[in-house]
């Protein structure tokens, strides 16, 4: 059995997310597994290296399969290239050693964030920057950012049930700039718990605004309860950077 690692960039605006689901195909994951399938002619099951929401995209998604297909990576990206649907792209296959997985083996993930905060929408980039038509206070989403850098319980931060299992999280960098009117917000985790990138993001979204504080972040951190977050950032902006083992 052969194992292969491959990136994939994908238009997430039409999509159910990542992962499969029992109720829709509309997931990448799905469409992958049919192509490879058709191409090896067996049963193919993809691991991915993170679940991402409904319309969330993604530049370098990392995933493995494994195969008893006898081609080349090379011909099996000809053949992805020629059957997927034009909003997924794989970038590259390679073989890989038979221990490689996709989520187990992750070392950090980086999230995008882009928000265009111009008078008015630009039609072109609907799909991909959420419009505000907001001054945005950087320094305020700066201390906010700075609560929380480092390692901390983010079960504030996540959709995820209090079920006895750690919220523990590290987030090793966030990065926000601005030129012009486009902001960027980038960050950076050793992983995420489900939803916490935009439940974060949505807080900085909220600083910028300058409806919350670090002191208010922190005491609603220290609260660990799911009530006490704030509202959940726009997907459509949302887009999966980096993996790195």
């Amino acid at each position: 059995m052969r194992n292969f690692k491959m990136i994939v960039q994908y238009d997430g605006s039409r999509y159910k997310g990542f992962q499969l689901q029992k109720d829709t195909d509309l997931t990448v994951q799905h469409k992958l597994e049919a192509v490879l399938e058709k191409m090896a002619e067996e049963k193919v099951s993809i691991i991915g290296c993170e679940r991402t929401d409904a319309g969330i995209h993604a530049e370098n998604y990392v995933a493995n399969f494994k195969t008893e297909c006898h081609l080349s990576p090379e011909c099996m990206l000809d053949y992805c290239y020629e059957f997927l649907p034009e909003d997924i792209v794989v970038k590259s296959i390679e073989e890989v050693d038979e221990r490689f997985h996709a989520r187990y083996n992750v070392k950090a993930k980086t999230y995008g964030y882009t928000i265009n905060c111009a008078a008015q929408r630009n039609v072109f980039e609907r799909k991909y920057v959420h419009h505000m038509d907001e001054t945005f206070d950087l320094e305020n989403m700066e201390k906010v950012a700075a609560v929380f850098k480092g390692t901390h319980d983010f079960q504030s931060f996540t959709s995820l049930k209090p079920n006895g299992k750690s919220t523990m999280q590290t987030i090793n960098e966030i990065e926000i700039n601005q030129v012009g009117n486009r902001i960027t917000i980038q960050v950076t985790a050793d992983d995420f718990l489900l939803h916490m990138p935009r439940m974060m993001i949505g807080a900085l979204i909220e600083a910028g605004k300058g409806t919350v504080t670090a002191e208010q972040t922190q005491y609603i951190m220290d609260k660990k309860q799911r009530a006490a977050g704030y509202p959940m950032a726009k997907p459509k902006a949302m887009c999966l950077l980096d993996v790195r083992y």
